[in-house]
């Protein structure tokens, strides 16, 4: 299984998944001239696509409707302007092609997010944002996979120091918002095995957060709960610049 991370932030989101028969997308919320650019420099076209999974409905995870209207679309709420939307339920398990795909419930502030564990046959790749916190159901259901794509969101702090209204920061903050660093490393810390190769923190907020602040406090939570990490690639997503990792 491969993956790359075209986009990861408040401006954009999206992700390509690779198997030996299958490519799917996940999220959409990039321009048309983004996502031809990006495809390109990975080699693949993005309407020859067996599948696209949408998370949520806020517009950097799905903004152009018109890109993926004739592909096959899963989502757990209805897509209008679409041709081919297939409805999903969280915990239940569907197929595309070589592809077994399960969408876990996050909390977030729309009427339903969900992330998604991904499994080929052999590795599991599990790709968490826009989750305010993760339950410990989602814990045990994610545990020991080969990949993680996890929010690293922000730095509680520096949100508090933003000038963004009072409102925003509490939004971000609450168990509907997004994940802190802090947040992201304890989840870590429960999730990891001597299986797991690659971890990615993304969704960095480009004003309460940085790339190094984001690893760094990921590294200092995994060596408190004395966590064995150092076999594992730990990566930061910017928010346009692409990402790929896993088995060639």
């Amino acid at each position: 299984m491969r993956y790359y991370i075209l986009a990861s932030g408040s401006k954009g989101n999206c992700i390509v998944v690779t198997s030996k028969n299958t490519s799917i997308m996940i999220d959409c919320g990039i321009t048309q001239k983004y996502l031809k650019e990006s495809f390109d420099q990975i080699g693949l076209e993005y309407q020859g696509l067996d599948g696209v999974l949408i998370t949520h409905s806020h517009s950097d995870h799905l903004s152009n409707t018109k890109i993926i209207k004739d592909l096959n679309v899963y989502s757990p709420f209805k897509i209008s302007g679409l041709n081919k939307n297939h409805l999903i339920k969280p915990i239940d398990v569907f197929t595309i092609k070589d592809l077994d795909i399960l969408a876990i419930p996050l909390s977030h502030d729309t009427e339903i997010t969900v992330g998604y564990v991904i499994f080929d046959g052999q590795e599991t790749l599990v790709i968490v944002t826009d989750t305010g916190y993760l339950s410990d159901k989602n814990i045990k259901i994610i545990r020991n996979a080969n990949y993680y794509i996890i929010e690293s969101n922000h730095d509680p702090e520096m949100l508090l120091n933003t000038i963004r209204p009072k409102y925003i920061k509490n939004r971000i903050i609450s168990d509907y918002g997004h994940l802190s660093n802090e947040d992201c490393g304890y989840a870590l810390a429960q999730c990891i095995s001597e299986d797991t190769k690659e971890i990615v923190l993304a969704h960095i907020s480009q004003e309460a957060n940085t790339a190094k602040l984001a690893y760094d406090t990921v590294i200092e939570i995994l060596n408190k709960k004395e966590i064995d990490y150092h076999n594992i690639k730990i990566k930061v997503a910017e928010q346009f610049e692409i990402i790929e990792g896993g088995s060639e």
